[in-house]
């Protein structure tokens, strides 16, 4: 499902949509809207140029595929957003078949970026839209996941290694920051017993997916170069929440 891209951003009609499809694909006009009403974006070409100084994943290197992150967790509780300690990320082997059941430790988010504006309005937008869909949550634990997937001559870029999946919380919303020399990279949403639900691209900066991760598994096709001389990535902000 959409929100038309033409219009303002409706964020009773989002939300009205995930809790009947379980996701919501939003268009980047709108979403620039949404994300407006709860900071400013001032910042935005350095929170996309810091997509450049990712680390490698070398957890996903051992099974001889590669990709660049960075992991940050926060707190949201009473209107009030707070970095916590530094931490891995975890996934059981129920949700992450590749790679569950392991504590991985990431380099962590800037600081800079963990405290740009951009990245405030983003997470705020977040808890906003999910507390419509999970009244009477008092915190939420929010996971922040920069992604860098790059293609390269030898082989396709893998968003999803895992395959469909879910991530083991309750929400997600993913950004598109930046697509460069990329073909592909198609979303699909799926039910339980793996029918397809729909599917959508993210193709400009500020195009999202909010997804109900209790309901419904996503994936993403594999990306490859349109010019397979020129660098080519695509970089998305994944954003999960959690009731604390």
């Amino acid at each position: 499902m959409s929100v038309d891209a033409t219009g303002p951003a409706d964020a009773s009609q989002c939300v009205d949509i995930v809790r009947e499809d379980g996701f919501c694909f939003v268009h980047a006009d709108a979403m620039r809207t949404g994300l407006e009403r709860w900071g400013t974006l001032s910042d935005w070409a350095m929170f996309a140029a810091s997509w450049n100084a990712l680390g490698p994943d070398h957890y996903l290197e051992r099974t001889g595929r590669a990709r660049r992150r960075r992991h940050g967790v926060f707190r949201w509780a009473d209107g009030t957003l707070a970095r916590e300690p530094h931490q891995p990320h975890f996934q059981s082997l129920a949700y992450n078949p590749l790679q569950g059941d392991v504590d991985r430790w990431f380099e962590p988010i800037l600081p800079e970026v963990g405290e740009s504006a951009s990245l405030r309005a983003v997470l705020g937008f977040a808890c906003a839209f999910f507390d419509a869909l999970a009244a009477g949550v008092a915190a939420w634990r929010i996971e922040v996941h920069q992604f860098r997937i790059e293609a390269r001559l030898d082989a396709a870029g893998e968003p999803t290694p895992e395959g469909v999946h879910r991530d083991g919380v309750d929400y997600v919303l993913v950004l598109m920051v930046d697509r460069a020399n990329i073909a592909s990279g198609t979303t699909t949403i799926h039910s339980a017993n793996g029918s397809l639900l729909g599917s959508f691209t993210l193709t400009d900066p500020l195009d999202a997916a909010l997804v109900d991760d209790a309901r419904v598994f996503h994936g993403v096709t594999p990306v490859t170069a349109l010019d397979p001389a020129k660098p080519a990535h695509r970089d998305v902000l994944v954003v999960t929440l959690r009731k604390a």
